[in-house]
């Protein structure tokens, strides 16, 4: 008889009758599951490759132009492929209508009024935790590519954003005169994916975490061909249906280099779209299943739970928590989301048998809080209820009215009660007090103006309550929003008419209106004609540094520098973080040759950005005419760094060295400014 030996035990192999092989066969598992024990938890965890991680947000998608969630427009065949191979997420809703802010949900796992980037061009604080970082943290190399200026950190309009990122691609700028937007504030989908994928090829042996984000769908619609022919009636379908194609190809990259089979992918919108739902085109301002309810879905390696849907409520900030659980990392305690992973492990997630225990979703809005001095909105998503908490309280029954028609809060105020109660104590317990919310620097405020977005500054605090409802706007709302669509067209005169009409037609709430005429009578140098306007901007936004800033810059125009210096040091006092205010001000304090004062704004700003170029240049030329060419020097030195292609920068560091007594220095900087003059002369106009 032969026999075989487990643990050092010898067991006859032939002629063992059915209960003794039955009782070898339990010692045998018992064993080889004492040993796989006996391995530290640690030790099994380090021992697993980490799975490769990409995440692809998809900005402005709404979830009913998704075929895998019940769409009949054809708009998503890929989409629809990798749905079958993923667990979908039929009831994902996001926290914030707007891109910036959904993004730090998305990727901190905490909700708004906890990490208070609750806003555009929000800084995203150090102390929160971050996808990112953390996977870095524990050897993964990190890169992003977005499709918009409107995530650039480098622009101040996402500060914070890029920390934990090895790569973090975003070449945007600010549009010169007759520049195509692709090439200035966004880039098509295909280019983000044709970057991402060419750092792909080189990563493809290592662990990696890969963001792209695709920001087509958002207006204006404008989607290349043949998806423009296609659906020339609805653009924006074109633009999901381009982004669809997109996706395909970024897939089949993954496929063709071999790392499909072992990646999580999670693709989520940030937000949907309104057409003209609940009278709300656009999105920021409403918080129905339009522009909240977002497509999700999650695949894992080797398309572990394909197919299965996911029919429960989840939210944005899950999606971290779930993503470092692909990864075996811990999920910080900071992090207010919940992992995903035990919904898609329960049978039937969701549906009507054995399904997980409804949770409530959250979701606000401060945009027209921001950009208005109307009241803000937050949501309550629970059982069968819609709760939006407003000044005219919204209560509606999902199950009956999914469209959210009928309100029920004014025959229903028991259970609309109980529903706000559970809204403000969920929204105090994730609340976090010790950030500062800060306002954007008006060259920032510039640029969002061009994606669409007004600038959120009307002077209001975060503790100021507001009464007046954003339903009984709506209308205003949307005005002013398609007079921005004219005036980033080049549509000047229309625009400039709408805004008067909009201002006269509504002066009671037209503080953000002025603000906006004012500002494009500026950009039409209709100086004078431009100050009345903004007077009144400022009169009803007398806390708003961007109102009391453009009154100055109008001032400035016109040659009234004196005027223009108290608007401007209004606008520092209200926005004393802004290094772009500090040095306009500098500079009108240089036109009045007051220069302690321009040295005092100069110094403020530098200490606050020390790497504005033309800070760096305009305090170096003061120094230098008041005879202080060692502390010109330093100044000169960085703006010659920070800007190499700058004749000015070269030229008064020549002047410099000059004064010195460092000849060569200066003739070399001579020499290259004069290069520099030429090259731009001959250069195609």
């Amino acid at each position: 008889m032969s026999s075989f030996q487990i643990a050092g035990k010898s067991y006859a192999r032939l002629f063992l009758p059915h209960m003794q092989f039955f009782r070898l066969f339990l010692v045998v598992i018992l064993l080889l599951a004492a040993a796989d024990a006996s391995v530290p938890k640690a030790a099994k965890e380090t021992t697993a490759k980490p799975p490769n991680i990409i995440l692809i947000t998809l900005d402005t998608t709404r979830a009913d132009r998704m075929g895998f969630l019940g769409s009949k427009r054809g708009l998503t065949p890929n989409l629809d492929v990798l749905a079958k191979q993923s667990v979908v997420f039929t009831r994902a809703y996001a926290q914030v209508p707007l891109t910036t802010p959904s993004h730090a949900v998305l990727l901190t796992g905490t909700y708004p009024q906890f990490n208070h980037v609750d806003d555009l061009a929000q800084p995203l604080s150090p102390r929160l935790p971050y996808l990112p970082d953390l996977l870095r943290q524990h050897g993964y190399h990190t890169a992003a590519f977005v499709g918009s200026i409107v995530l650039d950190p480098r622009t101040k309009a996402a500060p914070g954003f890029d920390r934990g990122f090895d790569i973090y691609d975003a070449p945007f700028h600010n549009s010169n005169p007759g520049e195509d937007r692709y090439h200035s504030l966004e880039r098509r989908a295909a280019d983000v994916a044709h970057s991402a994928v060419g750092w792909l090829s080189h990563h493809r042996t290592e662990p990696f975490f890969l963001w792209l984000h695709f920001y087509d769908a958002h207006d204006p619609y404008d989607p290349p061909e043949p998806f423009k022919t296609r659906h020339r009636s609805e653009p924006y379908d074109g633009e999901i249906a381009y982004t669809d194609s997109i996706v395909g190809d970024v897939l089949s990259a993954l496929k063709r280099q071999g790392v499909y089979q072992t990646t999580v992918i999670a693709i989520a919108a940030d937000h949907g779209e309104a057409f003209g739902e609940h009278g709300e085109r656009w999105h920021g301002v409403f918080l129905y299943d339009e522009t909240i309810h977002v497509p999700l879905l999650l695949k894992l390696p080797a398309e572990k739970f394909a197919s299965e849907r996911v029919n429960a409520r989840v939210a944005l900030a899950d999606v971290a928590p779930s993503l470092l659980q692909a990864a075996g990392i811990s999920i910080p305690p900071a992090m207010q989301g919940q992992s995903l992973y035990s919904l898609m492990a329960a049978p039937n997630a969701g549906g009507s048998e054995g399904k997980a225990p409804e949770r409530a979703i959250y979701s606000e809005t401060d945009y027209t809080h921001r950009a208005f001095g109307f009241s803000e909105l937050r949501s309550w998503r629970t059982q069968k209820y819609l709760y939006i908490k407003a000044p005219k309280r919204e209560l509606y029954d999902e199950s009956a009215d999914p469209e959210a028609l009928k309100n029920l809060a004014p025959s229903a105020q028991a259970i609309t009660d109980t529903l706000d109660s559970q809204l403000s104590t969920f929204w105090t317990k994730t609340s976090y007090t010790g950030e500062k919310r800060l306002t954007a620097d008006p060259t920032v405020t510039e640029n969002l103006r061009a994606l669409g977005y007004l600038a959120s500054d009307n002077g209001r605090s975060n503790n100021e309550t507001a009464e007046i409802d954003p339903k009984d706007k709506i209308g205003f709302i949307n005005k002013l929003h398609d007079i921005l669509a004219d005036l980033e067209g080049s549509r000047l005169e229309e625009a400039s008419a709408g805004l008067r009409e909009l201002c006269e037609g509504d002066p009671a709430d037209a503080g953000t209106a002025n603000l906006e005429f004012g500002r494009a009578l500026l950009h039409q140098a209709r100086y004078a004609e431009a100050l009345p306007v903004l007077r009144i901007a400022v009169e009803k936004m007398p806390n708003s540094s961007l109102a009391h800033y453009e009154l100055g810059v109008a001032l400035a125009k016109l040659g009234q520098w004196d005027a223009a210096v108290p608007e401007l040091q209004a606008a520092v006092k209200a926005k004393p973080s802004s290094a772009q205010l500090h040095f306009d001000l500098a500079i009108a304090y240089t036109h009045l040759k007051q220069s302690p004062e321009a040295e005092q704004e100069y110094e403020q700003t530098l200490q606050l950005d020390p790497d504005h170029f033309q800070a760096n240049l305009s305090y170096g030329r003061l120094l230098l005419l008041q005879g202080h060419p060692e502390a010109a020097l330093t100044r000169l030195s960085h703006a010659v760094e920070l800007d190499p292609e700058s004749v000015e920068a070269h030229v008064f560091l020549a002047v410099t060295y000059q004064r010195l007594g460092q000849p060569r220095d200066a003739e070399r900087e001579r020499t290259r400014a004069e290069q520099l003059k030429a090259q731009s002369e001959n250069s195609p106009k």
